[in-house]
């Protein structure tokens, strides 16, 4: 037995060699499962980041309007929407939606 070991010795070792590099191709910290986890993680980051450019983008507008130089068309839609003022004589509607169901 021992002189079979002997033997075939490199075929062992090779072959535990060979399973060794295999599964920590597929898994582990820098395996291939874990690259398309990453790849993912990757594009919803870069998704993100597209969003908040975005917005940021819009806020810089808005901000860009209440400047020094004053927009007061701007002005007066946001009173009007967050306030809820209107000119003199002017009614001023607000509609519930009620569902109830009977």
């Amino acid at each position: 037995m021992l002189k079979r070991l002997k033997k075939n010795y490199f075929l062992i070792i090779s072959t535990f060699l060979i399973l060794y590099f295999f599964f920590n191709l597929l898994s582990g910290q820098r395996g291939l499962i874990s690259y398309f986890e990453k790849k993912q993680i990757l594009k919803n980051l870069e998704n993100d980041e597209i969003l908040l450019i975005s917005q940021i983008e819009d806020l810089d507008f808005k901000n860009s309007l209440l400047s020094d130089n004053l927009d007061l068309d701007y002005i007066e839609t946001l009173i009007r929407e967050r306030f809820l003022f209107g000119k003199k004589n002017e009614t001023i509607y607000i509609i519930k939606n009620n569902d109830t169901k009977n």
